[in-house]
């Protein structure tokens, strides 16, 4: 198969490359396209064929539920049994935005969306290529992260390409995402409103409006143990090539163990990844020292963070040490991230 690439305006997306991606989908092909978030590879949401091969483009286990995207409100009456008072509430607030909600599930919604759940993750991209791609479709789009599974989500098309060329029809190059992480996923089906993957939208965002919403335990433990309802629950996420260790604690203790670390390792005769970030990277004098980004502005590390990952694996190094970061506000989302990197490798100093 060749994979068409097309550039296209990330603000002002062509009318006419809108309408060949939506056509693809409406064949129910395969199409890559940018979100405020990362790149999404999306299909026919309602068509379970189509659907079905986006499960064997990215290499994903069958039972890790997708989420269908969605252009408006109204989109999202026919997919669910009801909107809860805390949904109306919250897709007034945050929606457009990377907060993706689960429902009760309507009839019509595919098994193969769900991994056979009663529930269906719903979000609405603030993007507008994506926006303008599922208006255009008039279908709902099922799109997890537009990469092979298991690897650092994509936030550039390159990334894209480099995945999935050749197993998918049509990528739709809008440059580089936003906020550089998968959206904040949001149960709203239990007794209590739970947080099961977070994202840009944060905790205490949404504390401000609904006062009780809690954490998933499996978002900080190392239980891997559960039956995902929501993307990257469940396996290993995000990870390079490399073995990778995280470092939490105060800074000075972080610095100071990876800098000795980083001295074992390249005497052994080993190349040493630092993920550091503008505050420390002059303090290592061992090993590729790349900058994630700022702890005073974390929103940067975690727009950085994957293409971070990314560049260690291309410049290939055997260990990758990162510095932690603080776990609040968009801080727990890095953390989530990099314990699914590390596969759970994540040391207090």
């Amino acid at each position: 198969m060749e994979t068409k690439i097309l550039k296209i305006n990330p603000l002002n997306p062509e009318i006419d490359i809108i309408a060949e991606g939506a056509k693809y989908i409406r064949m129910g092909k395969l199409v890559a396209f940018p979100t405020e978030t990362v790149y999404g590879l999306g299909a026919n949401g309602l068509d379970e064929e189509a659907v079905k091969n986006i499960f064997t483009a990215k290499g994903r286990p069958q039972d890790n539920p997708l989420i269908l995207h969605v252009s408006s409100i109204d989109e999202v009456k026919p997919l669910v049994k009801s909107i809860p008072k805390e949904a109306e509430i919250l897709m007034k607030e945050f929606w457009p935005g990377p907060l993706t909600i689960i429902f009760e599930r309507s009839s019509i919604v595919p098994d193969i969306i769900t991994a056979g759940l009663d529930t269906v993750a719903i979000r609405m991209p603030n993007h507008p290529v994506a926006l303008e791609l599922i208006g255009a479709s008039k279908v709902p789009i099922a799109a997890p992260s537009a990469n092979t599974s298991g690897k650092p989500s994509p936030t550039l098309a390159e990334h894209v390409i480099e995945d999935l060329y050749g197993k998918i029809e049509l990528v739709l190059d809008g440059g580089p995402t936003g906020v550089g992480l998968e959206s904040t996923v949001l149960d709203l089906t239990g007794d209590i409103p739970t947080i099961l993957r977070p994202g840009g939208i944060t905790l205490e965002d949404i504390r401000h409006f609904i006062p009780n919403v809690e954490l998933d335990l499996s978002i900080i433990s190392s239980n891997e143990k559960i039956i995902p309802k929501s993307p990257g629950q469940k396996y290993r996420h995000y990870a390079p090539k490399a073995e990778m260790l995280v470092f939490t604690g105060e800074v000075e203790n972080i610095v100071r163990v990876i800098k000795s670390m980083a001295k074992e390792h390249v005497r052994a005769g080993k190349r040493v990844g630092i993920m550091a970030t503008d505050e420390t990277e002059n303090k290592y004098t061992e090993g590729v020292v790349i900058s994630v980004g700022s702890r005073k502005r974390a929103g940067t590390i975690a727009r950085n963070l994957f293409t971070t990952l990314r560049e260690f694996d291309e410049i290939g190094v055997d260990i990758i040490l990162s510095e932690g970061v603080e776990m609040s506000h968009i801080g727990t989302a890095i953390m989530n991230r990099l314990k699914k990197a590390s596969g759970g490798n994540i040391i207090k100093v």
